[in-house]
């Protein structure tokens, strides 16, 4: 059964009319689909609260600490490879050892290197701590492709299809996402399309009581057909984006990579210009094992996105160098927190700067 949640007091909209073409194992909502009261469905959230707390450079700063740590860059650290007076090739060579430990992979770390060497020589630096300031200038310039915003003004409904592993983060990742969205003023309206695993749809639903968003859902059954109906849902009450969850699921599990490439098919069916976006949930612990999911899932449906997750809890979070260098792909959010304001839209300087900065954080 469909579960529908609506604005409260407000009027049902009728049933949109179905698609005549979609695949033919995608059925129509089910005729006894309910709706249950969702207060304020697609009003805009308030903005967060203000009043004291960390800037977003400062939670991120802390959340990249233990890559920080990994590459040995603490401001003050004793021991640390920056705090060593005079810069040689034996610095270097300690340095470049450190990045890749901090899996910035093969390529990237050599690219880095290679650009410090040059500017060791070209620009004469002297002390590691001119080394650092000129490793977050070269990282910047490094990641700065991959700096690339969602633009969702470009189409109504914006429809945004996730997916990932099982434990990327990709379902709290959504939830994150319609609070982002609802601070820039739009509507927002929440498909969930993991129907296998049972947790998935109460946390979602979840996510829509806290946001106040509404949660299209169905108890199993198939994945396309909510992802479907959920589109023609937001068509008819005028709804901005839509979010549509997809099961987890691993790159070598063919079948269910091409029943993924299916809901993106029947996207399509629904709104021939869709999906609009396609964002791949990496989780930031697994390293270097990111790109191998990245060149699997961009193969099946076409990724054009990034969310990284979990950047708090591990060293390895120089794989997004590896990300710029090997497959880059616009890295569209990073998350260093749970909290519903730790997923933010990435930025090379901020991120380069809560690796390698002098410790000054600014808003």
């Amino acid at each position: 059964m469909f579960s529908f949640f609506k604005k409260s007091g407000q009027a049902e909209t009728p049933a949109p009319e179905q698609n005549t073409t979609p695949e033919a194992t995608v059925p129509a909502a089910s005729p006894d689909a309910v709706l249950a009261p969702q207060s304020l469905a697609n009003a805009p959230a308030a903005a967060l609260p203000e009043g004291p707390r960390r800037s977003w450079l400062d939670r991120l700063k802390s959340g990249l600490s233990r890559t920080r740590d990994q590459i040995g860059s603490a401001a003050s650290g004793v021991g640390s490879i920056f705090s060593r007076r005079k810069i040689d090739e034996d610095l270097l060579e300690e340095l470049e050892s450190t990045l890749l430990m901090a899996d910035c992979g093969v390529e990237a770390t050599q690219a880095l290197i290679t650009e410090l060497r040059l500017r060791w020589k070209r620009d004469k630096l002297e002390t590691g701590e001119q080394l650092r300031q000129a490793l977050a200038e070269v990282l910047e310039n490094l990641l700065q492709p991959l700096q690339k915003p969602i633009d969702a003004n470009t189409h109504k409904p914006f429809i945004i299809m996730l997916a990932g592993v099982n434990g990327a983060g990709k379902t709290t990742s959504i939830g994150k996402l319609a609070r982002h969205f609802q601070l820039e003023g739009r509507s927002v309206l929440l498909a969930a399309g993991d129907t296998f695993r049972a947790a998935a749809r109460e946390q979602l639903q979840e996510w829509g009581t806290r946001n106040n968003v509404t949660v299209i859902a169905q108890d199993g059954g198939d994945p396309a057909a909510v992802v479907f109906d959920a589109i023609n849902a937001a068509k008819a009450r005028g709804i901005d984006v839509v979010l549509a969850d997809t099961a987890g699921r691993l790159p070598t599990q063919l079948h269910l990579m091409e029943e993924i490439a299916k809901v993106r098919r029947v996207i399509q069916k629904a709104d021939p210009t869709g999906p609009h976006e396609v964002l791949l949930v990496l989780d930031a612990n697994i390293g270097q094992n990111a790109l191998a999911q990245l060149k699997a899932f961009d193969a099946a449906i076409g990724v054009t996105g990034l969310v990284v997750t979990k950047l708090d809890g591990t060293a390895k979070g120089g794989v997004v160098a590896a990300i710029a260098r090997t497959h880059p792909k616009p890295l569209r959010f990073i998350g260093v927190g749970e909290g519903i304001e730790d997923l933010q839209p990435f930025s090379a300087r901020e991120f380069s700067e809560a690796l390698f900065g002098d410790g000054a954080t600014q808003p």
